[in-house]
């Protein structure tokens, strides 16, 4: 786990040193991702170091997943996206955690998901937010999670 990049960044969200953190939930933390070449791209990252969705306790597994339903309709109301793409891979980092892509037409030179762009278009430097940029993403988004809550409890 000390090599882990997602435990890593869970540290730094305990530490109040991830600019990109939105809200803690109960099962995982809402954060932004570092380019926003699809705007309002955010992850949710698991609060348990698990590789497989299906090592976690069903109960926490179910919140879970309901929380990631929670934020990415946050993000899709906020960033007006036609469509969410919700991904759950761990080819790279093997700690669980959601990739939720806000999606519309003509995102994309040709349709298909997110990583049929090239590398080097996904994670430019210019896709990067910008402070002001960002402050106001994580606003809009922690209000709409905050809004979506309340009106389930």
């Amino acid at each position: 786990m000390k090599d882990c990049l997602i435990c890593k960044r869970i540290e730094m969200i305990k530490n109040n040193e991830n600019t990109y953190f939105v809200k803690e939930l109960e099962t995982g933390y809402v954060v932004l991702g570092d380019h926003q070449r699809f705007k309002g791209y955010t992850l949710f990252l698991c609060k348990k170091h698990v590789t497989e969705l299906h090592h976690l306790d069903d109960n926490f597994k179910m919140k879970y997943l309901e929380e990631m339903s929670l934020v990415a309709e946050a993000v899709q109301k906020v960033f007006n996206a036609e469509k969410m793409n919700y991904e759950l891979l761990g080819n790279g980092d093997t700690h669980v955690h959601w990739h939720l892509f806000p999606r519309n037409t003509g995102d994309t030179p040709q349709k298909g998901p997110v990583w049929w762009l090239p590398r080097e278009e996904m994670w430019n430097e210019k896709y990067r937010p910008t402070e002001a940029e960002l402050a106001e993403y994580k606003t809009i988004l922690l209000n709409e999670i905050e809004n979506l809550l309340s009106e389930r409890n």
